[in-house]
C-alpha cells in the first residue's frame, strides 16, 4: 500500500511512518517543517515540505491508497492566544485535504485526533460516547474535523478513523537505527522536560510540577500515558479498519493513569540521577484525572497498550542521549 503521511517529520507522525515502511508500505510524507524535523524522516520515505493544502492534491495524484493525518497546530496555550490560526491549519487544512481526497478518489483515512475534544471529563475511564466539551480552540478545532470527517463518510463513502489520544511519550528506533523522539520547542510535555533537567544536571534548572492539592492519591495530577510505538501500531490496526461510508472513532489509553510524582519517580529510577523539582501553582483548567477507556478499539480491533511507564522514559532517556551523544547504539525497549 502507498501512504500519504502528512506531518511525517513530527514525534509521532514519523514513528508511525517508520512502523509503515518496516511493514512493506511505501510511505510519502508531507510536512512544512513548521513543528517537524527533516532528519525525523525514516529512511525510504519520500520527503515533500510544504502545506497540505497546497501540496496534497497532487501528492495523492500519485498513486495513493490511503492518508495518515498528522499534520497540525497542537499548542493548547498558544490555540488560546490564536485561534484563528488553529482554525486555518486543523480545520482548514483538513477540508482542503479531504477535498483533494474526493477529487483524486482516495478513499481511506485515520486521523490523529485528541482527548482534548472532552474537555473537563464527568467520569473516567473516559468513553467515546462521553460528551465532548472541549476547553481550548485547539481541542475544538479537532472535534470539527470529527465532524467533517463523518460528514465525508457520509456524502462521499470515505472509510475514517478518529484515534483520541492522551499523553504519548516514548520513543522509537527508526529503520536507519537513529531514534525517533519528542523535540518541540518549547517542550511542554512531562517526561521529555524532566529528561532534559536530568540530562542537564545540576545547572539545568528543576523540574515544576503543577498543583500538588489534587483529589488524588499523592496530590499530583494522574494521566493516561502510551508509548508512541504502541501508538503507531493502533494507526496501522485502524488503516485496516476504514470502511466505506463508516467513521469510526476510538479512544487510545493504557485504561491506567499515572501522577506527576510517579512519573517523576520512574525517570529518576531509570536515569540514575536525583532530578531537582519544585511544585508550582495549579495551571488553568487542569482536570485531576484524565484516564482512557481503550474497550472499543481492543474489542474491535484487538488492541491494547503494551508497554508501561518505565519502557517509555527507558527509550525517551535513549533518545535524549543520542542527541546528546550522536552515534548511542539503538536498544530494543523493554515491554
Amino acid at each position: 500500500m502507498k501512504l500519504l503521511v502528512t506531518g511525517g517529520a513530527g514525534y509521532i507522525g514519523s514513528v508511525v511512518a517508520a512502523l509503515a515502511l518496516s511493514e512493506g508500505h511505501q510511505v510519502a510524507v508531507l510536512d512544512d517543517l513548521s513543528a517537524g524535523h527533516a532528519d525525523a524522516v525514516p529512511g525510504g520515505a519520500s520527503f515533500t515540505q510544504g502545506l497540505v493544502r497546497d501540496q496534497a492534491q497532487a501528492m495523492l495524484a500519485d498513486g495513493i491508497d490511503a492518508v495518515l493525518h498528522f499534520a497540525a497546530k497542537s499548542l493548547v496555550a498558544e490555540s488560546v492566544a490564536k485561534p484563528s490560526l488553529y482554525w486555518e491549519h486543523n480545520l482548514g487544512g483538513t477540508l482542503a485535504l479531504l477535498e483533494a481526497m474526493r477529487v483524486t478518489g482516495v478513499g481511506r483515512i485515520v486521523f490523529s485526533s485528541t482527548a482534548a475534544v472532552y474537555g473537563e471529563p464527568e467520569h473516567t475511564p473516559i468513553e467515546e460516547a462521553a460528551p465532548a466539551r472541549p476547553a481550548s480552540p485547539y481541542g475544538a478545532s479537532k472535534l470539527a474535523v470529527d465532524t467533517a470527517l463523518a460528514e465525508h463518510a457520509r456524502m462521499h463513502k470515505i472509510g475514517a478513523v478518529s484515534l483520541r489520544y492522551f499523553n504519548v511519550a516514548g520513543a522509537a528506533a527508526g529503520p536507519d537505527g537513529r531514534w525517533l523522539g519528542e523535540r518541540h520547542h518549547p517542550e511542554t510535555h512531562l517526561i521529555p522536560s524532566i529528561l532534559k533537567v536530568a540530562l542537564g544536571g545540576g545547572g539545568a534548572g528543576e523540574v515544576r510540577l503543577f498543583g500538588d492539592d489534587y483529589a488524588t492519591p499523592d496530590g499530583t495530577c494522574v494521566r493516561d500515558y502510551i508509548h508512541v510505538t504502541d501508538l503507531a501500531r493502533a494507526h496501522m490496526l485502524a488503516l485496516d479498519a476504514c470502511v466505506p461510508g463508516e467513521h469510526r472513532v476510538y479512544n487510545l489509553g493504557s485504561g491506567a493513569g499515572f501522577s506527576n510524582l510517579e512519573v517523576l519517580s520512574a525517570c529518576r529510577e531509570v536515569t540514575g540521577r536525583d532530578i531537582p523539582s519544585r511544585f508550582a501553582p495549579r495551571r488553568p483548567g487542569d482536570p485531576a484525572v484524565l484516564v482512557a477507556s481503550s474497550d472499543r478499539i481492543h474489542g474491535e480491533l484487538g488492541w491494547r497498550a503494551e508497554r508501561g511507564l518505565a519502557a517509555m522514559v527507558a527509550d525517551a532517556w535513549q533518545f535524549t542521549l543520542e542527541r546528546s551523544v550522536p552515534g548511542l547504539p539503538a536498544r530494543r525497549a523493554e515491554r
